[in-house]
């Protein structure tokens, strides 16, 4: 572990370009019913789905990773493919500021 955790690079949420979907930050996206979800893209062990945190490493925060506003991204679901787009990418929360 020690070993791992030395040769690991730790970056913020600021060390992505503005607009661009990456790690801590926040997603809405449409499917094409024109249903929007807001998710924030996590590590594995704080993800919770219910409260809209997904894993870095779940299909769907893989196919948004750096994307931006106006790009669609087709995601293998278990229920099939879904195809989204980006509506918004933030640093925080709207609810919060």
């Amino acid at each position: 572990i020690e070993a791992t955790l030395a040769a690991l690079t730790v970056l913020g949420p600021d060390a992505a370009p503005e607009g661009r979907v990456a790690f801590a930050r926040w997603v809405t996206v449409e499917d094409g019913a024109g249903a929007r979800t807001t998710w924030r893209i996590v590590g594995p062990d704080e993800a919770d789905p219910r409260r809209g945190l997904i894993s870095v490493d779940s299909p769907v925060a893989r196919a948004l990773l750096g994307r931006e506003a106006g790009d669609e991204v087709r995601v293998q679901r278990p229920g099939g493919p879904t195809e989204f787009q980006v509506v918004e990418v933030r640093r925080r929360d709207g609810a919060s500021g």
